[in-house]
């Protein structure tokens, strides 16, 4: 439940809001002028605006799936050459949170699929998702460690799932000769994640895909932050970064240990990419694309939802794949994105060097070539909470950000791994708030540490907050 919606009142502080919860591009980085172009370009052009009005093929738009192949080298989703160029490899959709739901509809069995296994702390709107999927009750987190995913962790509690005699072999759904079911689901975002903004290690990601392969599991991948990378050193001279550090999962599913298509398998690959045009243009396009083996796409086309009306956001698909031909896109990206968040990010960084670090806060894997993403994740120094912190920064500094307890996988039995951990976001407010917010919240820490201002239960907070840190 988000932070403002927990409040009784209206905040007491007589200052302007500053919302570091918001997880949405600041307006002023919205494309408006090179959509409007396009989405011009699309409709005056009968032989684009005809089929792009009418009812599209099961995959998608062909023009775009291609462009997402052929132009993709130049955006930093994988490195330079690793990037297969072959459209049959590329379903488009919805977006991310769309295609997850299309994703369980066809590959997962309220019998068969025993779990759900989420990294904690998850992106906080995804529990429902699976959980209309009827997985309520069977989603399971898995730790991250300094490399992104607590192996071992996940490894044992696989085998300990696949051990389990009384978990039913059968399915529910109709068996399909185009389909396959997965005994289980993995979900990560492995790149600047949401909300931790860790990334995965390349080891991680291998071992990730061997575990995979060996429990029958599909990985499913958000990878939504890979283009809004930046270089970590503030001495950089430039923050264009055109290539990806690490591949995605998807990428060391299709070349390890002869991939994909080694002997013996089945073709469906244990990854798949989920890929969005909300963060690299705007949210409101509601359109994307995932990635996989042609068996896999095939089979994600034919999701019955989407195979009824025709491919997803077909419209949308032709203002895409004009951004794409005519490398707005690429320039977008590049020139205002990459550069705007990377002076984002620095500021928020500095305001929490100077002002958090000193009291103790502390930051995950910050020692980082590459960073990116719209996140950044924090511990606060015990005895403090992060929700008594939150509900104090919004009492009396209008203050709103993302405490820890609001990402946890639901059911956890480690939620309280969170109960210090706090979320802010750079890309929503406006460059000149991200650090007064901060410093803000600088303020806020050290009165309570201090006992300088009341508990939410009207305790003196440092009396609140010790007894209920040790209870």
């Amino acid at each position: 439940m988000q932070i403002h919606n927990n409040m009784e009142n209206r905040p007491l502080a007589e200052k302007a809001p500053i919302n570091l919860l918001r997880g949405w591009p600041n307006p002023s980085l919205l494309p408006v002028t090179q959509i409007q172009a396009a989405s011009a370009a699309a409709l005056s052009q009968p032989h684009v605006a005809t089929p792009g009005l009418l009812y599209g093929p099961d995959p998608g738009y062909e023009p775009l799936r291609k462009g997402i192949c052929t132009l993709a080298p130049r955006i930093p989703t994988v490195a330079t050459g690793r990037y297969p160029s072959n459209p049959k490899r590329i379903c488009i959709t919805g977006g991310a949170s769309q295609n997850l739901a299309c994703l369980l509809q066809v590959f997962s069995d309220p019998l068969y699929t025993s779990f759900v296994w989420q990294l904690s702390p998850t992106y906080f709107k995804v529990c429902p998702i699976f959980e209309d999927n009827a997985f309520h009750g069977r989603l399971r987190s898995v730790p991250e460690d300094d490399e992104g995913i607590d192996v071992d962790f996940l490894k044992r509690r696989l085998q300990e799932a696949d051990d389990d005699k009384s978990v039913p072999k059968g399915t529910l759904k109709g068996s399909q000769p185009w389909r396959k079911v997965y005994r289980h689901i993995i979900y990560a975002v492995p790149t600047f994640s949401n909300p931790s903004s860790r990334t995965m290690s390349l080891r991680r990601r291998r071992q990730l895909v061997q575990i995979a392969r060996q429990h029958d599991a599909l990985v499913i991948t958000d990878d939504v932050y890979d283009q809004l990378q930046w270089p970590a050193q503030r001495l950089s001279t430039s923050s264009r970064l055109e290539h990806a550090v690490l591949p995605r999962v998807v990428d060391v599913d299709r070349e390890l240990d002869g991939g994909t298509d080694r002997p013996g398998v089945d073709g469906f690959g244990n990854a798949v990419s989920n890929g969005s045009f909300s963060k690299i243009t705007a949210p409101g396009v509601r359109c994307g694309w995932a990635e996989g083996t042609e068996k896999f796409t095939h089979a994600l086309s034919q999701c019955g939802g989407s195979a009824s009306g025709g491919a997803p956001s077909q419209m949308t698909s032709t203002f895409m794949t004009h951004l794409l031909q005519t490398g707005e896109l690429e320039k977008h990206i590049f020139n205002t994105l990459q550069p705007a968040y990377a002076r984002r990010y620095r500021s928020m960084m500095d305001a929490i060097e100077c002002h958090l670090l000193p009291l103790g806060v502390t930051l995950p894997q910050s020692h980082r070539d590459v960073v990116g993403g719209y996140f950044l994740w924090f511990a606060l120094p015990k005895p403090l909470l992060a929700d008594e912190v939150a509900r104090v920064a919004f009492r009396d500094e209008s203050l709103i950000i993302g405490q820890g307890p609001l990402f946890a996988v639901h059911g956890d039995e480690r939620k309280e791994d969170l109960e210090r951990q706090i979320r802010v976001c750079f890309s929503w407010e406006e460059e000149d708030s991200l650090a007064q917010g901060i410093e803000r919240l600088a303020g806020v820490i050290s009165r309570i540490l201090h006992g300088q201002t009341s508990h939410p239960n009207g305790d003196s907070f440092a009396e609140g907050t010790v007894a209920h840190h040790h209870s």
